[in-house]
């Protein structure tokens, strides 16, 4: 049965860094939120175990694309955990570990809405059904952290605040706005923000109900606008109409609005040169509004 499964994008409500642990990787504080807007990823499983990805995404190799690496960790796991079972009715060339993989790529690369990672969670999700194999969202979660860590909160499918380097995360239900989210149409490596010596790596640790109170703000924001000067451009025009600031480590950036007519009448006076759309804020993915749909259809 082959199916399209959505990939939804995902906003920084807020993130502070909190500090750097001795193995280079940032400690932080972020508001994960999804839009009902992202990629669409369509899987049909093959009567083999061949992982096929039969869409290239440009500048990205087969072998380092994350829907690849996702579907062969699975793919991995559940091989190797017949064969440490002694479980001899599935061959190591299994009839039912197989896929043909198609992606709608409507993310930016670069962009800080995940779409990476939000790739790589649907394909373990979509392939977990597919294949049968009824692992739990945990224990996909922790197969997703291999792949980045960004990857379980796609999993788990609720807004969240997350700490360490991401992975702790703690259920939230921020409110759902409208958001005007707005590409400059460069891409900006994750390295190339936090490896920048003027990084703000010393905020404060402080609890979700102060966060929540606080002005939401980016860590990462002035260096994106010191160092790309596009992203300082497209900030200040959208700072002109409504609240807004980098997510993740950019390159969009976001307005929020009470109201998709009151972001669309921005949208429509964009400047010539932005890519961007307007999505709505939501609390449970998309995703898993899906699995939870073809669960009750099938």
């Amino acid at each position: 049965m082959t199916l399209t499964w959505p990939s939804p994008a995902k906003l920084n409500l807020f993130l502070y860094i909190t500090g750097q642990r001795p193995d280079g990787y940032h400690e932080l504080q972020t508001l994960f939120q999804f839009l009902d807007y992202g990629d669409e990823i369509t899987i049909t499983p093959r009567q083999d175990n061949q992982i096929r990805l039969l869409t290239a995404v440009e500048g990205v190799a087969y072998d380092d694309n994350l829907t690849v690496r996702a579907a062969r960790l699975l793919q991995s796991h559940l091989l190797k955990g017949h064969l440490l079972q002694g479980n001899n009715k599935l061959p190591i060339a299994s009839p039912y570990l197989g896929a043909d993989i198609h992606i709608n790529k409507r993310l930016p690369i670069g962009g800080g809405l995940g779409g990476g990672s939000s790739n790589a969670a649907t394909v373990l999700i979509a392939l977990n059904y597919h294949w049968q194999a009824n692992l739990s969202d945990d224990e996909l979660a922790q197969l997703g952290l291999k792949l980045g860590a960004d990857v379980p909160v796609f999993i788990k499918g609720h807004a969240a605040f997350a700490e360490g380097i991401g992975e702790k995360l703690q259920p939230a239900s921020p409110e759902e706005k409208w958001f005007l989210v707005a590409h400059p149409g460069i891409e900006i490596s994750t390295p190339t923000i936090f490896t920048d010596p003027e990084l703000k790596r010393n905020s404060p640790i402080r609890a979700l109900s102060v966060l929540l109170q606080a002005p939401f703000k980016n860590d990462c924001e002035p260096i994106a606008r010191k160092r790309f000067r596009k992203v300082e451009q497209l900030l200040s025009w959208l700072l002109e109409y409504t609240p807004s600031r980098l997510t993740g480590t950019g390159a969009c950036i976001f307005g929020e609005f009470e109201s998709e007519a009151s972001a669309r009448k921005v949208f429509n006076q964009a400047p010539e040169w932005m890519q961007g759309f307007v999505a709505r804020g939501v609390n449970i993915s998309p995703l898993h509004t899906f699995r939870s749909g073809i669960k009750t259809y099938y």
